[in-house]
């Protein structure tokens, strides 16, 4: 159990710093160049002064060659300091720490739909036995995955905002402003652990081990959530820890269309700025909330089979 968890701890450690030197492989061959953009904020171009620019640069260490300035910011980043933001001049900690409590009060809430709502339609759909109320159930997750996230919170903010007026259509009123952005993160979220659950389950539904729990008496509701689901939660596990980074992702889109005050909102005006030390620790917190997410998934699965750890001893002991 050691040297899986010391493993995965390693893989993690190495998606971090593989994230990290993307963004900022990326972000320093976008053309433009955000220095000039602050130092000419609210004035031609013409009259913004080449020394300002030239102490800018020299401040934010653009004057220096790319590996340079790879490795200093990266020697910053370890410990946790991005420095200050290129548009505003403050600290990029302090500009993430205001926006993301909203954030992840977001994330963590659609997560919590997803999985009720997903979970509960995999479910529904295995256990029925009418044929044509399963074909309807299991045709539902490819619809929900199709449909785009801006028009399900469109169509949301439609129906239960300004026909029913039961929940706010934008900004960060409390828990009923949460409602339908979550719900719009959730839809497709779900709608992807619904897919693999349900074809999890009805793929165990089919080994001897049911076979042999009902040839001992056991009842169809017994069997289905005792037996059969323990065994097909390890794909939709995986699943989860993959979608806890696509919430992240998500939230850019679902807080602009709510008007939502969060890391979306925040991320979208870093890269429209080309505001290097933002978009770069947005990248990093979202690569450690998604490399924590799939940690956490790593370390349950030995917990839900044993066999797991003894397989990874054994491909060690083999290399």
């Amino acid at each position: 159990m050691r040297g899986y968890v010391l493993k995965r701890l390693a893989q993690a450690v190495g998606v971090l710093w593989a994230a990290y030197t993307v963004s900022f492989l990326v972000l320093d061959y976008l053309p433009g160049d955000p220095v000039t953009a602050m130092a000419g904020a609210g004035m031609d171009s013409g009259q913004v002064d080449p020394r300002q620019i030239a102490a800018l640069r020299h401040e934010y260490g653009f004057d220096k060659p790319v590996l340079a300035q790879y490795a200093k910011y990266l020697g910053r980043a370890v410990r946790g300091d991005f420095g200050n933001a290129v548009t505003t001049g403050r600290p990029v900690s302090s500009t993430l720490g205001d926006a993301l409590p909203q954030t992840l009060q977001l994330t963590a809430t659609a997560l919590l739909f997803a999985v009720v709502l997903g979970g509960g339609l995999a479910v529904a759909a295995t256990y029925t036995r009418r044929r044509r109320l399963r074909q309807l159930l299991l045709s539902l997750p490819p619809l929900g995955v199709s449909v785009p996230t801006f028009w399900v919170g469109l169509l949301l903010v439609e129906a239960f905002s300004f026909r029913l007026r039961w929940f706010p259509a934008f900004g960060n009123d409390g828990p009923r402003g949460l409602v339908l952005p979550a719900l719009t993160l959730a839809v497709p979220t779900g709608a992807q652990l619904a897919q693999v659950l349900a074809k999890s389950l009805l793929t165990a539904l089919d080994q001897a081990y049911v076979e042999t729990a009902r040839a001992k008496g056991a009842g169809r509701w017994r069997v289905h959530l005792r037996h059969a689901l323990r065994n097909a939660s390890l794909p939709a596990l995986t699943v989860v820890g993959l979608l806890v980074g696509q919430l992240i992702a998500g939230s850019v889109v679902v807080e602009t269309v709510f008007s939502r005050d969060g890391l979306g909102r925040v991320t979208a005006a870093a890269v429209t700025a080309q505001d290097i030390p933002v978009v770069q620790g947005v990248v990093a917190f979202g690569a450690l909330v998604f490399v924590t997410a799939n940690l956490v998934v790593d370390l349950i699965y030995p917990l839900l089979d044993p066999r797991i750890v003894v397989a990874s001893g054994r491909r060690a002991g083999a290399a």
